[in-house]
């Protein structure tokens, strides 16, 4: 007796029906390209690309880690916490403001340093903004080092666009 795998209907059926799951996974996969394969969206430098990463302005590179993200709606008082490198901080103190949709000052702040400030490497931050009084629609985080020499060359800041409930 011989053993013939496509002769048989239901084996047939089953083959079939496997196919169909792949390409349903393989669909599904694609649709998420940059979860399933980083290795497409590679910039020339070789990393990865992101979607918000691109939408970060000014010193965007200095930016290890921001608990709001690009694009993010906010509202209320927002406890926000990063970290940036380069020499952000004078005296532990760094400053976070909130600016308008053409780059005016709506709300001036600051943070504090949480980790070790005099260091070239990444410091960690904390501050909180209360985004209940300022007005609606499309703002920055502007994250901006506390320039002590007050010489605009030594200025340095990164923007963050949000949208503000």
């Amino acid at each position: 007796m011989q053993n013939n795998f496509f002769g048989s209907k239901l084996n047939t059926a089953l083959l079939f029906i496997l196919i169909i799951l792949m390409i349903v996974a393989l669909l599904v996969m694609f649709e998420n390209k940059e979860t399933y394969f980083p290795f497409w969206s590679q910039n020339q430098e070789g990393k990865t690309s992101n979607e918000n990463e691109l939408q970060v302005f000014g010193n965007k590179d200095d930016l290890v880690f921001l608990s709001v993200l690009p694009n993010q709606k906010v509202r209320g008082v927002v406890e926000i916490t990063g970290s940036v490198k380069g020499g952000y901080f004078f005296e532990g103190n760094i400053l976070i403001n909130v600016l308008g949709k053409d780059k005016n000052l709506l709300q001036a702040g600051n943070g504090n340093a949480t980790s070790e400030w005099m260091t070239a490497g990444p410091v960690s931050f904390k501050t909180t903004i209360d985004f209940s009084t300022l007005p609606k629609g499309p703002a920055y985080i502007e994250v901006h080092n506390d320039n002590a020499s007050g010489l605009p060359e030594n200025d340095k800041s990164i923007l963050i666009p949000i949208t503000i409930e």
